[in-house]
Parts: C-alpha cells; structure tokens; sequence
C-alpha cells in the first residue's frame, strides 16, 4: 500500500488523488496508474484502468493471472469491471468510498459468484490515511 500511496502523490494537478499498483506472483511491480480524467478528458481514465493497461503493455498480455492490484480507494463499478476482465488474482485497497464503490460499499462486484472470475479482496488496508489524502484534495477545491 505505500508503493500505491506514493504514486497516488504524483496524480496530475485537478485529478482525485488515487494511486494502483500492480505487482506479479513474485511481488514483482509490473504497472502502476494515476487518475487522469482530467489531465487526459478521458472518463476512463481511472487509476485502476491506467495501472491494468501499463501492466498489461509491459506483460505483453490482457490476462493478468497471478497479479495484486494495490490500490488507495475503493475501486468504481467500471473499475472492478476492468479487474474481472484482466483476470486479476487479488485486490487491496485503502479507503473505502460510499458513494461509488463497488467492491463491498454499494455493491460487491468482485466477488459476485456469478461471474466466471473472482477476486480475493482485502479493504481497509491503511484506510485512515488514504482517506486523509482524499480530504485534504476536496477540502483544497472548496
């Protein structure tokens, strides 16, 4: 979670600051992500999505069996939709987010019996602190 915490500090200026990590079987860091929503107008451009697409770049395959995502908040709907499709072993994450996340707030996406992949999840992880950073940014805009 600190990797993930450090990167989070580097999200473009005006973008939520959320940082992913993705690490391999052996701990290994094969992509990381930053929102980037608005530095790149792209509304897909969660750092969940932006880690999954660095590490499958960097892999040279979508299917990222075996890999950890870290990452500091809760992930969205769209978000876990993107960790089920790569087919990402297991999920950590910080803060969680009542308003939007999908991953035991508002809905448990990853680990819905249903779907042919599931997800081993652990949240809360440092959650304190990842939350602190999110306050600090959206007390900095009012």
């Amino acid at each position: 979670m600190g990797r993930a915490m450090e990167v989070a500090a580097g999200t473009p200026h005006g973008d939520v600051p959320v940082g992913a990590v993705i690490f391999d079987a052996d701990g290994n860091e094969v992509g990381w992500g930053v929102n980037r929503r608005e530095a790149n107008g792209d509304p897909t451009a969660h750092a969940e999505v932006e880690a999954i697409r660095d590490a499958a770049r960097r892999l040279g395959t979508w299917r990222l069996d075996g890999c950890e995502l870290v990452v500091t908040l809760e992930p969205c709907t769209m978000c876990a939709g993107a960790i089920l499709g790569a087919r990402v072993k297991s999920l950590v994450f910080g803060a969680w987010e009542p308003k939007t996340g999908a991953v035991g707030s508002l809905l448990d996406a990853l680990r819905d019996p249903h779907h042919l992949h599931t997800v081993d999840v652990r949240g809360g992880v440092r959650e304190q602190e990842n939350a602190e950073l999110l306050s600090r940014f959206f007390a900095s805009l009012r």
